[in-house]
């Protein structure tokens, strides 16, 4: 069975920019919508720059995930993602920017409904595994079932109170 450990993070600056800059990173855009989701599992269509994908993720217990993921058709994704996907669709730029350490930290700049929201994942090998902490890494988000996307995606980031989250 595949597992995917990340660790999400709030942004709480602006100085990833120019580590992104520094190292070269330009931003890719995804789109992705939800099939289906429930609290112990998400089915979810998306495409990154040139590449489509059909995910399978199970329920989310600390860090660890149950996750399975397919390439699919282009055309077929933005089939699924115009007739079946729940609105609204999840808009971001990730920025895949290298740390010190030589973990990747994927900076998710959110638009459209969820504009405003920037997070920083990173994958680990096992749950207790230690890792730099970039200087712009804010509050730790990773049990905060609010940062989710299938549930940014029925509670848009733009709908919370001005104090629910971070806005960078």
């Amino acid at each position: 069975m595949a597992h995917e450990i990340e660790r999400k993070f709030l942004v709480r600056s602006g100085a990833w920019r120019a580590e992104a800059s520094q190292a070269g990173v330009s931003g890719i855009h995804i789109r992705q919508g939800y099939l289906s989701s429930s609290s112990t599992r998400s089915v979810r269509v998306r495409t990154a720059g040139e590449r489509a994908t059909l995910n399978v993720k199970g329920n989310k217990v600390g860090p660890r995930a149950s996750e399975f993921e397919y390439s699919i058709p282009m055309e077929d994704a933005l089939q699924m993602l115009s007739e079946l996907c729940r609105r609204p669709l999840i808009d971001k730029t990730r920025h895949n920017i290298p740390g010190p350490d030589g973990h990747i930290w994927e900076v998710d700049e959110f638009h459209a409904e969820n504009a405003g929201l920037v997070v920083a994942e990173i994958e680990l090998s096992h749950e207790d595994q230690r890792f730099a902490h970039p200087q712009w890494l804010g509050k730790e988000v990773t049990d905060d079932p609010r940062y989710l996307n299938t549930n940014l995606a029925e509670r848009p980031f733009t709908t919370w109170d001005r104090d629910e989250g971070s806005r960078v």
